[in-house]
Order: structure tokens, then C-alpha cells, then sequence
């Protein structure tokens, strides 16, 4: 089962992946837990460049293309070898993201991006996405302090437009995307996780 966790930056989905990749992991499920950009060495290179502060201006088509060269090292070399060998896979971003940041957020056509999406990964999709939705001023205050990326240093504008982005491909996507409130806390919003990836496996 391939399991992804989306929203935006601060809504809380690095600690869900890592409460459910220990979840499985004591129940005896081989289960590998990753995130994008990055998961092998080669994508991990490119998430440094792809976030790292400069000083030219950075092309959001560039930046487009820099993600999903990451993803093709990461499903080639980590995520379809290991599925194909039955292990569980939980990724802290996945395709839903580069939707969400590229597409929305920074106006690249989405219909390019599902396109190159598909070629990179061979059409491979996640099993189920949990998308923790959290307004996007509640998540700038939970950054405060933080020594942010260059995606984190975007406006709010920026990050509102990334919000609806993640909302609207959870609407289209019902059957995958699973939406939870991130406002709730980290013990609610894992109790829903654990119900759904248990109501999915009673389906397997």
C-alpha cells in the first residue's frame, strides 16, 4: 500500500507519516517511510538545490522540472521496489504537491504537469492520501522562529492559492484524498488516520 501525506507547510503531515510509519512498524508490517523532495541519494542532491535561498530568480518551470527529475530517482530507485516487494510506503509529498505548488500556486497549465507526472513515475499513484488542511495564517504562526525554505519564505498570497490548490485536488479525488483538519490535535488527527488505513486494509 502506497501511503501519502499532503498540505501545506505547518499543517502537521511530517508528524502523522512518522505516527504511522511507527504504527505499522509495531505491528510487524515492513514499511519504509520517505518524503519529496528526496528519498535517495540523487533526489535528496536535488531537494537541497531546489530549496536552498539564492540570489537569481528562480524559473518556476525550472523548478517544475527539478521535482519531477527528483521523483523519477525516487520511484525508480525506492518506491516501486519496494511495493514490489510488499512493504508499505509512506511518503511525506508526493505528485499531489507539485499540483498544488507548481500548478496552483505558481500557474503552471496542471494538465502539463499530470503529463510530466505520469512520465516520471510510470502513472504510479498513491493508494490513499491523507491531506491535513489547516487555514494558512494558523500555519505561519506555527513557523515563527523556524529557520525557513525558500518555499517557506513565499507569501501568504502564494500559499493560500497552494491551500486551494491541495482543496480542490481532494474534491476531484474523494475516493483517494482524504481531507482531515489540521487544527484538531495530534492525537485526533491520528485516530482518523489509523480508522481509515484500517477501514482500506479491511478492503484489501
Amino acid at each position: 500500500m502506497f501511503i501519502t501525506f499532503e498540505g501545506i507547510e505547518g499543517c502537521g503531515k511530517t508528524t502523522q507519516a512518522k505516527l504511522l510509519y511507527q504504527w505499522l512498524i509495531d505491528r510487524g508490517k515492513e514499511t519504509i517511510l520517505t518524503r519529496e523532495p528526496g528519498g535517495t541519494p540523487s533526489a535528496e542532491e536535488l531537494r537541497e538545490f531546489i530549496l536552498r535561498e539564492r540570489e537569481e530568480n528562480f524559473p518556476p518551470f525550472s523548478e517544475l522540472c527539478l521535482y519531477i527529475a527528483a521523483r523519477g530517482f525516487h520511484v525508480e530507485n525506492l518506491i516501486r521496489p519496494a511495493l514490489k516487494e510488499g512493504s508499505f510506503v509512506i511518503c511525506d509529498r508526493f505528485s499531489d504537491s507539485t499540483l498544488a505548488y507548481q500548478g496552483f500556486g505558481r500557474g503552471i497549465d496542471v494538465d502539463l504537469i499530470e503529463k510530466m507526472n505520469r512520465e516520471a513515475t510510470g502513472g504510479l499513484k498513491p493508494n490513499l492520501t491523507f491531506l491535513i488542511d489547516l487555514p494558512v495564517e494558523v500555519a505561519f504562526e506555527r513557523l515563527k522562529g523556524k529557520k525557513k525554505d525558500r518555499l517557506e519564505m513565499e507569501s501568504l498570497e502564494f500559499h493560500r492559492k497552494v491551500r486551494e490548490g491541495f482543496l480542490k485536488i481532494a474534491e476531484k479525488e474523494n475516493d483517494r484524498v482524504v481531507v482531515i483538519d489540521g487544527r484538531k490535535s495530534v492525537d485526533e488527527i491520528f485516530n482518523k488516520v489509523v480508522k481509515e488505513v484500517q477501514r482500506r486494509l479491511g478492503a484489501l
